[in-house]
């Protein structure tokens, strides 16, 4: 990991149309992550961070602010100019089922984004995505199978093999291990830790729980209601956090160990947004 910023963010604003005018989901946010670092954004429902995570990727398109990626402001690209760029920044779903093409085979989906890459033929684009599917830990008997086939780790384990496909610089996960079983979150985390290992890729984690933040990023930053109130060294935020809704968040985190995967809906009696609005 060098000092230099893969990814910079400044004053980024996101906003989404409603009958009353726009709502501002993420207001003036900015913050870094390392080449080959691990930057967590936390926080509970409708604190901004799965907003912030979709516009990274350009699924949203921001009202102001930065997108920097490796020197290229991405914020306002015309997707013809961003085209490009999207292989190194790929993102990992919540849904390990609804992110899969449910008509496809497990090789088929990871070979997927291989369509795009210049002179790689059919066996070529097929070899690829066995071994990838090999690296994270699936058997050759899982090739031909196709999504409803497979648990949900599983399934979420094809989603990160996909992702890699296209070797990303920058991999986005969005609540990743949210729906997983505890045992099943464990080996997830611990397969991104090798993965970043083995290729120095950096990572961008979408968590509401701070247990799961604790097992994979080393910066974390604290989002409620669209603004940051909290950031630093993951370590330290976890254990003295100076915002009392960051105490708040820790309170509700579990151990990793017993991580239910459930949002603590319950922290809206300390002050969110309100019910409904995007997260």
């Amino acid at each position: 990991m060098t000092d230099q910023p893969l990814l910079t963010v400044e004053d980024l604003v996101v906003e989404y149309a409603t009958p009353r005018g726009p709502f501002r989901a993420v207001d003036k946010v900015s913050f870094r992550v390392p080449q080959g670092g691990s930057v967590a954004i936390v926080g509970e429902s409708g604190s901004g961070k799965s907003t912030i995570a979709r516009a990274l990727v350009r699924l949203l398109k921001p009202a102001s602010g930065r997108i920097i990626f490796d020197g290229t402001d991405i914020a306002a690209l015309p997707e013809r100019r961003l085209r490009p760029l999207r292989r190194r920044i790929q993102m990992v779903f919540q849904d390990p089922y609804g992110s899969l093409d449910p008509h496809l085979t497990a090789q088929e989906i990871v070979a997927e984004p291989l369509l795009l890459e210049d002179g790689s033929s059919r066996a070529q684009r097929a070899r690829c995505a066995a071994e990838l599917i090999d690296r994270v830990g699936l058997s050759a008997s899982a090739l031909q199978r196709r999504p409803a086939e497979f648990s949900g780790g599983q399934r979420q384990r094809i989603g990160i093999a996909r992702a890699l496909a296209s070797r990303p610089d920058l991999l986005v996960c969005d609540e990743a291990t949210s729906a997983l079983d505890v045992s099943v979150q464990a080996q997830v985390l611990a397969l991104l830790r090798e993965l970043q290992a083995e290729t120095g890729i950096a990572y961008l984690v979408i968590a509401h729980n701070l247990g799961v933040v604790r097992e994979i990023s080393t910066e974390v930053v604290v989002m409620r209601g669209g603004r940051i109130v909290e950031r630093g060294p993951t370590g330290g935020v976890l254990a003295s956090p100076a915002e009392p809704y960051t105490r708040a968040l820790r309170r509700a985190a579990l151990d990793p160990t017993a991580i239910r995967g459930v949002k603590p809906r319950h922290l809206l009696s300390i002050g969110t947004t309100p019910e409904g609005t995007p997260s």
